[in-house]
């Protein structure tokens, strides 16, 4: 069983297989190239609602299962004032490559590049979902970003696979660590934290071990009875994401 997780742990942990196909553009959205390598990254950018002067970027990045689409879609919902761009990761299509931990974090900065370089906005806001959160927290920790919000954040990827199979050896064989707690303790820049009370996915001790990292974290949140995955339904988690927002800008 030990050697079948270490086979087959790039496919639990990145079901690029899973994932669903984006949809039709929404109205106003544009597809985005990004060339990394010898491979291709596709996103797309949501623009505001109005347009204003002083425009604020979020970069969005979601969870293992999640297409970039419905990432973009989901935060233009949240933040209709905002311009929003997401990338599909690397090894989710229509993005080329192959997904790992390592080929994600080295993508973000790129990504981060490309979408301030088009936007030019007065200011760029990370928003990392579940997996992501852990990219968005290494991202902040290497670029200019004006705040961060993890939303079902975890302090080390390793650690949470290890608590869902606490009777396997995990650590020793485990390849595709994120080690957020280590990056977001190198940030001072304001951070929210969105968790989820029930969250069966990522345990409560591993968001506080993450949240006693932080230097400067602004907005904190537990949302009750809330599981990892059905989270963005609820009302009451979508206003604590606009609280954050405003929380982190400020």
């Amino acid at each position: 069983m030990v050697i079948a997780m270490f086979e087959f742990q790039s496919q639990l942990i990145f079901p690029t297989h899973a994932v669903a196909s984006a949809g039709p553009l929404p109205p106003g959205a544009e597809k985005l190239s990004l060339t990394v390598g010898r491979h291709r990254l596709a996103g797309i950018h949501i623009p505001p609602d109005d347009r204003a002067a002083d425009r604020t970027l979020i970069l969005g990045f979601g969870g293992n299962a999640w297409n970039a689409q419905d990432v973009a879609e989901y935060l233009h919902e949240l933040y209709p004032e905002t311009d929003v761009v997401s990338f599909h990761y690397r090894g989710y299509k229509p993005s080329g490559g192959q997904a790992s931990a390592e080929a994600l974090l080295a993508d973000a900065p790129l990504v981060f590049d490309f979408a301030v370089k088009k936007v030019r906005p007065a200011r760029t806001v990370v928003v990392g979902f579940s997996i992501g959160s852990g990219i968005a927290a290494h991202l902040a920790a290497i670029r200019p970003v004006k705040g961060a919000i993890l939303v079902t954040p975890f302090d080390s990827l390793k650690a949470v696979a290890q608590a869902m199979y606490p009777w396997l050896p995990i650590a020793p064989f485990f390849d595709h660590e994120i080690d957020a707690a280590s990056a977001v303790s190198k940030v001072n820049v304001p951070m929210a934290v969105v968790a989820a009370q029930r969250d069966e996915i990522v345990p409560a001790e591993r968001t506080d071990a993450l949240r006693k990292k932080i230097p400067k974290l602004v907005f904190d949140r537990t949302i009750e009875r809330a599981g990892h995955n059905d989270i963005y339904s609820r009302s009451d988690f979508q206003e604590a994401m606009r609280e954050a927002l405003l929380a982190v800008t400020r």
